[in-house]
């Protein structure tokens, strides 16, 4: 039986890391949710996300959470370029041909970032990276808890504007029956766009709050949208609750396997989860049966 002095700061730690993978789920469930295709290139994008406030920080001084402003409608841009003008002309209305110009886009991402930064990782130092907060007997990294606060806003920000806006109605119209929006005169193509924006977007804030504590080499987005598949799968396809609450369970678990098993096989539990949800429950937590 683990001592609650360990097992506190270790669930505190998981729920700080759940927090920024669910905001990276959130905006693969979007995409997923409007698009109904699976975006290969999420963690390329993340990975552009993460070299783009390490050159704020590197060349410009810009600290990563004042880069905010800055990141997230750039990742918006990029995103509404790539889908309006590239995914969207490629495919030619076929979601296989999505899913091939996705995976396309990853690769060409992935190999422009090495061409230009070569396979090092990167870090940057700020004055706060090293600094801890206490919580009852738990010491949690600034950085961590600062993610984990900025995270769950983001979510919040995300959620309101797809449930209270007419953007939000416009997207779950076009979710729910393309063809019944686009006879009411909803600009499908536009909502495509948007969406993609907008979780690309989830990815530039999500890259704020973590490179402070982490690091970006032209790989790293793999790992990450690994982990978010596991997320959107355990939450339900298309689920905006279903990702969040999944990123924290996520998190949680993979900080628990870390300490019972070691840090390098910390992930274990997360792919566990994911065959069990597929074997038992294969739409998710919070999904509806097909």
């Amino acid at each position: 039986m683990l001592d609650a002095s360990i097992l506190f700061p270790s669930v505190l730690n998981g729920l700080t890391t759940g927090a920024v993978y669910a905001l990276i789920a959130l905006g693969l469930t979007l995409i997923y949710g409007v698009l109904h295709i699976i975006n290969f290139a999420h963690g390329a994008a993340l990975m552009v996300a993460l070299y783009a406030v390490y050159l704020l920080k590197a060349h410009l001084g810009l600290d990563p959470y004042l880069a905010l402003p800055l990141l997230v409608p750039g990742m918006f841009a990029l995103g509404y370029a790539l889908q309006r003008g590239v995914i969207n002309r490629a495919s030619h209305g076929k979601d296989e041909n999505i899913l091939l110009v996705t995976l396309g886009l990853a690769i060409v991402l992935e190999n422009l970032a090495l061409m230009f930064f070569k396979s090092d990782t990167r870090t940057i130092e700020t004055a706060y990276t090293l600094a801890t907060v206490q919580i009852g007997p738990a010491f949690i990294a600034l950085p961590k808890l600062v993610a984990f606060g900025g995270a769950l806003v983001a979510s919040a920000v995300l959620l309101a504007v797809v449930h209270r806006t007419d953007l939000g109605r416009a997207i779950r119209a076009v979710a729910k029956e393309k063809q019944g929006a686009r006879l009411v005169g909803i600009d499908v193509d536009h909502v495509y766009a948007m969406s993609f924006g907008i979780g690309l977007a989830c990815l530039g804030a999500a890259a704020c709050f973590l490179l402070p504590a982490y690091y970006v080499n032209p790989q790293v987005g793999s790992g990450f949208v690994l982990v978010a598949f596991t997320i959107v799968v355990l939450g339900g396809m298309g689920s905006f609750t279903g990702a969040l609450t999944g990123g924290l369970l996520i998190g949680v678990v993979e900080s628990l396997c870390g300490l019972l098993l070691g840090e390098s096989l910390g992930q274990i539990g997360i792919f566990a989860i994911f065959i069990a949800v597929l074997l038992f429950r294969p739409q998710g937590l919070f999904g509806a049966r097909a």
